[in-house]
């Protein structure tokens, strides 16, 4: 079992900048890749970023260039630094990992979520 647990969210103003945060532990192998995904209120959840253990990263189109993920392999901590923060950012934001366990097998993780609020 791993436990997320994201931190770092809050309200901010259009443009400005923030940093959140996911640690994960609990009794695994090893965490592989690691993310973030969105959700805003009516929506579906939609991806955010991602990046695998060696520090391959996957962003979805309407984030590159805004937001940054990187990961603390020793920590098993995962960031997310997002800049020109625009109003349609705002959504809960989750974290997610796929682990390998003891028995080699691998499953998917989520956190409860952080909510981003950016105002115009």
């Amino acid at each position: 079992q791993v436990q997320l647990v994201e931190s770092g969210g809050g309200l901010v103003q259009a443009g400005e900048s923030l940093r959140i945060s996911c640690d994960g532990s609990g009794s695994i192998f090893a965490i592989n890749t690691m993310g973030w995904f969105r959700q805003a209120s009516g929506k579906q959840r939609e991806l955010v970023a991602t990046i695998t253990r060696d520090g391959k990263t996957n962003y979805a189109d309407s984030m590159k260039g805004r937001f940054t993920i990187s990961r603390d392999n020793a920590k098993n901590t995962v960031y997310l630094q997002m800049n020109s923060l625009k109003p349609e950012d705002t959504a809960v934001y989750y974290c997610y990992c796929s682990a390998r366990n003891y028995l080699l097998s691998d499953q998917d993780y989520w956190g409860q979520g952080t909510q981003v609020t950016v105002s115009s």
